[in-house]
């Protein structure tokens, strides 16, 4: 591993478990909610985990895009290295106290991700990875898992999703359907091997993903737009349209499945 990449790394856990802290500190209160646009919820949680992850990862001529943080396109487009976060992502499970919710850390490289973090502090696990030098949980080596069937595949799937019955045209298909809330921390449940896909119809921004993405490419794993094509980041308008991710090695497997329903 290169020394520029070994530092990207140590300054992403150091995040990652800095803001996981304040994140659990603050959980166990009542915090006061306020809602932005439509009714996405927000807290002081995530305007604190937001300043100390920009006090800690951007260094020289390093682009920022945060969830919780004012986008200025002007700062960030012409950047060939872009930090791109969600201090709190899954802040509807925070608020509701369900333990489904992570600081996601994603490192871009000319629209590339290349390095990576999640961190849930309630079930203690910290996700980490660069592309070509692997991912860890907790500290050990870990890996997507590949699959030579659909047959008992868990799929992870939106809360929201799921409740609004998004999810509902996949009853009868061979693979298991669990339902978990952060998109970040779904992928980076995908990266460590713990399930075998995620993916999501709907239009997400590039913070909920950038960072599982790295992971799940950096565990060899495969992240898609829904045309098919690699998922890329650091866009004037950072949101994608949907996108799938799975292991490499079940390549096979999913996509004829997953070509016959992008069309859907």
């Amino acid at each position: 591993m290169n020394t520029d990449r070994r530092a990207d790394l140590t300054r992403i856990t150091d995040a990652l478990v800095r803001a996981g802290t304040v994140l659990r500190d603050l959980w166990e209160r009542n915090l006061r909610v306020q809602f932005k646009q439509g009714d996405d919820p927000v807290t002081e949680a995530d305007h604190a985990a937001d300043a100390l992850l920009k006090e800690i990862l951007p260094q020289g001529d390093d682009g920022w895009l945060s969830e919780e943080t004012v986008d200025d396109p002007a700062q960030r487009l012409g950047r060939r290295r872009v930090w791109i976060v969600d201090p709190l992502d899954g802040t509807r499970e925070y608020v509701d106290k369900i333990p489904e919710w992570c600081v996601s850390i994603g490192l871009v490289e000319d629209g590339a991700p290349v390095a990576g973090g999640i961190h849930n502090p309630v079930t203690k696990q910290i996700v980490v990875g660069a592309v070509g030098h692997g991912v860890t949980l907790n500290g050990a080596p870990a890996s997507v898992r590949p699959r030579s069937s659909l047959k008992g595949a868990r799929v992870l799937a939106s809360n929201s999703e799921v409740a609004r019955g998004e999810w509902d045209g996949f009853a009868d298909e061979p693979f298991e359907v669990v339902s978990v809330g952060s998109v970040a921390y779904k992928l980076g449940l995908v990266a460590a091997g713990l399930c075998d896909a995620t993916w999501t119809f709907t239009p997400k921004h590039e913070w909920d993903v950038a960072g599982g993405a790295a992971l799940v490419l950096a565990a060899g794993g495969m992240v898609y737009n829904l045309d098919g094509s690699p998922a890329r980041f650091n866009g004037s308008k950072p949101r994608l349209p949907g996108f799938v991710a799975f292991s490499g090695g079940s390549r096979a497997v999913f996509e004829p499945w997953f070509a016959r329903h992008w069309r859907r």
